[in-house]
């Protein structure tokens, strides 16, 4: 159980991409996998439930990690993280976002919720500050490596790259680093040869687990039925031994009653109150007839901004690029429109060219300012109807 627990921190450590040291505590390890795996939705109740000490619960621990397997894709992820990049690549991601409309039941803030606006501006001039700063090394960094393709181009013996990446140039200057690439792309070749080897007798893993899980539910069962015994044999010998049994009893019959009673009346009036809703819901359907009108025109009208965003999209759905691309430098000229190639994505994609990425972005991007613009709007309509409610207040819309 020990090296299990130890096997899980070291793995969830990797994938969140934190710290860890062998001489972390057995408290620490079993801690930090309980919380992971719950965050990363492993919701059992009986790991949680296991010892902080470690030393029990190895099928537990079993089952967690053939979950991860399973769920999450762990011996891949591993393997891309891990992997030994030497060419210059750059995160590419020209797919839809699909992100939940945050507006719809969203709670207005109470009294205690309400946060200073000056705060908010600080954070959001703070924020701003730091992505400007993160913009401008990033453009420094494409600077530099422009300069590297350019100076190098024709010297790689690989013509569809043409030029060394910064791993290669800095072994040309470097020749004693490599050593340590050697051995790191050896490391990688073995896990390489592992994971081929895992794909082989995987099927015979999978049905091992089903054994497992098998003999732990039935165990499950066994247990159950074994309490639901202890139970029924105490309550008899309660009442032979104890004078008051008897009249305990009585008064759990009657509470027994009293509540089955209550569970009726409380039936008879949700049926009462869902009948009086469903009338005020009708009565109320013939006065909103006009505003789901006016809504639906809006709606109608956001639709149609989102579909001029859309018009120019005709790109088919393999010419989504999304992950790691490798940067590789080419001429203008027409013959040769490729500037991306590489892709370790599963979606992976021969070529793309980086004009072609940025026109898909900036579609996107024109797109979005036209829903914040609608957005601010709408926030300007709903604050003018807030201020003429308001006796003596002058607002200034900003």
């Amino acid at each position: 159980s020990l090296d299990f627990w130890r096997l899980l921190y070291v793995l969830l450590k990797q994938i969140h991409g934190g710290r860890w040291t062998e001489s972390d505590a057995i408290g620490t390890q079993v801690r930090f996998v309980k919380s992971a795996l719950w965050y990363l939705g492993y919701g059992r109740p009986q790991l949680q439930r296991l010892p902080a000490d470690g030393s029990v619960g190895s099928r537990e621990l079993l089952l967690a990690f053939s979950w991860l397997l399973h769920s999450l894709g762990l011996l891949e992820q591993l393997l891309a993280r891990n992997r030994v990049k030497t060419g210059d690549e750059t995160s590419v991601c020209t797919c839809e976002d699909e992100l939940p409309n945050s507006q719809e039941g969203a709670s207005e803030a109470g009294p205690e919720d309400r946060v200073d606006v000056r705060y908010l501006q600080w954070l959001n001039g703070r924020l701003r500050l730091q992505w400007c700063s993160l913009h401008a090394q990033h453009q420094e960094q494409c600077k530099l490596l422009h300069k590297i393709h350019l100076f190098t181009s024709g010297s790689h013996m690989d013509q569809n790259l043409g030029h060394f990446s910064v791993t290669e140039t800095d072994l040309i200057r470097q020749p004693e680093n490599y050593k340590q690439l050697l051995q790191l792309l050896e490391s990688e070749t073995m896990q390489l040869e592992a994971f081929l080897e895992w794909k082989q007798l995987e099927p015979v893993y999978w049905q091992w687990m089903e054994t497992v899980l098998d003999n732990m539910a039935e165990e499950g069962n066994m247990y159950e039925s074994q309490d639901d015994h202890v139970e029924k044999r105490r309550l008899p010998e309660v009442t032979s031994c104890c004078p008051w049994a008897d009249r305990l009893t009585g008064q759990m019959d009657r509470l027994s009653r009293d509540l089955m009673a209550l569970q009726e009346q409380l039936h008879q009036l949700i049926a009462q109150r869902k009948a009086a809703w469903w009338e005020k819901v009708a009565a109320k359907e013939e006065l909103q007839k006009e505003r789901f009108s006016a809504t639906a025109r809006k709606i109608q009208e956001s639709v149609e901004l989102k579909l001029k965003g859309l018009a120019s999209l005709h790109a088919p759905k393999e010419r989504k690029v999304h992950g790691s691309c490798r940067l590789v430098l080419r001429n203008k000229h027409p013959a040769s429109k490729t500037g991306f190639g590489g892709s370790v994505s599963k979606e992976a994609v021969v070529a793309v060219s980086a004009a072609e990425v940025i026109g898909e972005l900036q579609v996107r991007e024109a797109s979005l300012q036209r829903e914040l613009q609608q957005l601010r709007e709408e926030c300007c309509h709903r604050l003018g109807e807030i201020a003429e409610g308001l006796e003596g207040v002058i607002f200034i819309s900003p």
